[in-house]
């Protein structure tokens, strides 16, 4: 569904944005059985778009779609050189959030370890950077809410560290306009690293984020899409309790907002 039907999404999305009513894409989330919000921002014509727009302004974890800003940080400062340096393995590492999976536990590259959402590489680079320095760098990005009091190193999953839907997007747009701190050549390996589909007519720039903290799942997917002319930036975040089963909430962030992108489209 998504390869197929992404390039008439972003092509139909530009007429109806503007006219589609806000309350009805939380008809998505009905159907889906599941929690949460989607934003939308239209670049072009400078519009937003929400499923909720009360949710869209709430704080929390931003779980692996920190790596986006984690990588522009660590190239920033030097505690890598580039998106092909290897993490070595450590040898160990708490496998209990997301269960174990054997294929990402090895001697990676950032770039892989960026695209298979491996936290343990992303936990072993942010050692390497000191707190004051992290704090530095988000608040010159708008960046969350700057509180990095949690003392484990994984402090985008847990602890205070938070930030909104509409935090999200603003930072990727300044990202894309390039008003951020960070320099051309950082930059453009991120958004080299981000690449999550291109095809002729249009590429897609995402990152998926789960985390389990607070007695909540909670699930992201952030990104923008690009065509010829045209921009679309996004921000879903899903949630649900710890102890309510859902097998289907990982994939449920990507086919939550394709539906709904699906939905501005309008009547065939």
């Amino acid at each position: 569904m998504f390869k197929n039907s992404l390039l008439s999404v972003i092509i139909a999305f530009h007429s109806v944005v503007t006219g589609y009513a806000q309350e009805s894409l939380t008809t998505t989330f009905r159907k889906y059985g599941i929690e949460g919000s989607a934003t939308i921002y239209d670049y072009k014509n400078r519009k937003w778009l929400y499923s909720d727009t009360a949710d869209a302004k709430i704080a929390m974890q931003p779980a692996s779609t920190f790596k986006i800003i984690n990588l522009l940080i660590a190239l920033e400062t030097g505690a890598i050189k580039d998106e092909h340096e290897i993490i070595p393995w450590p040898g160990k590492t708490d496998t209990t959030l997301y269960g174990y999976r054997p294929e990402i536990y090895k001697n990676i590259s950032v770039k892989e370890a960026f695209e298979v959402s491996a936290g343990w590489a992303f936990i072993e680079i942010a050692k390497r950077i000191k707190r004051p320095v992290y704090r530095k760098y988000l608040k010159q990005s708008g960046y969350g809410n700057l509180d990095l009091s949690e003392k484990g190193e994984d402090f985008w999953n847990f602890g205070p560290m938070k930030i909104s839907p509409e935090n999200q997007i603003n930072f990727l747009v300044k990202l894309y306009e390039g008003r951020t701190p960070f320099s051309k050549r950082n930059t453009e390996i991120l958004k080299k690293v981000m690449v999550t589909e291109k095809q002729e007519n249009y590429t897609l720039r995402s990152k998926t984020g789960w985390t389990r903290t607070e007695g909540q799942d909670i699930g992201w997917w952030v990104g923008y899409v690009t065509d010829k002319d045209r921009t679309y930036f996004f921000a879903t975040r899903l949630k649900k309790a710890l102890g309510k089963p859902n097998a289907n909430f990982s994939k449920f962030r990507k086919a939550v907002t394709m539906e709904i992108l699906k939905k501005l489209q309008g009547p065939d």
